[in-house]
C-alpha cells in the first residue's frame, strides 16, 4: 500500500490532536476518593468531610455543604482547599446525629474546569 504525502500529512494531524485531547483531559479534576465514602455506613459520627479531587483547586470557585435527610445544611461553613495539599477539599461538621447525609461539592480546578457531584453517607 503507498501512502501519499497527503494521507501522512492527515494520519500526522490526526495522532497530535488525539494526543493533545487526552492532555487536556487528564488536566481535568475528577473526584479521586471521599472519607467518610459515598454510601458508607459509619458506626461513629465524623468530625470533618474531605474530597480528594485529581487535580489542584481554585479555593474561590470550590465548595461543599453537607445536608441532613430534610435538605437543611448542617456543617460548619468552613470549607477550603487544604493549605497542604491543594487537591484536597473540606469542611467540618459539628457531631451528626444517627440518619442520612448528602455531601454536596462544587469545584474549579486550576485549569478552569467546573464539576459538580453529590453522594450520601449514614450515620448510625
Amino acid at each position: 500500500m503507498k501512502l501519499t504525502n497527503c494521507k501522512i500529512a492527515a494520519a500526522v494531524l490526526f495522532l497530535a490532536l488525539s494526543l493533545l485531547d487526552a492532555g487536556q483531559a487528564r488536566a481535568h479534576a475528577f473526584l479521586e476518593r471521599a472519607d467518610p465514602k459515598a454510601g458508607a455506613t459509619l458506626n461513629s459520627a465524623v468530625e470533618r468531610v474531605r474530597i480528594w479531587f485529581s487535580s489542584v483547586l481554585e479555593p474561590a470557585f470550590s465548595s461543599i455543604t453537607v445536608h441532613d435527610a430534610a435538605g437543611k445544611a448542617v456543617d460548619k461553613k468552613d470549607v477550603r482547599v487544604n493549605p497542604s495539599d491543594a487537591k484536597l477539599l473540606e469542611v467540618s461538621v459539628p457531631r451528626l446525629a444517627p440518619g442520612s447525609y448528602r455531601v454536596i461539592w462544587k469545584i474549579a480546578a486550576r485549569d478552569g474546569h467546573r464539576a459538580t457531584g453529590s453522594y450520601s453517607f449514614v450515620i448510625k
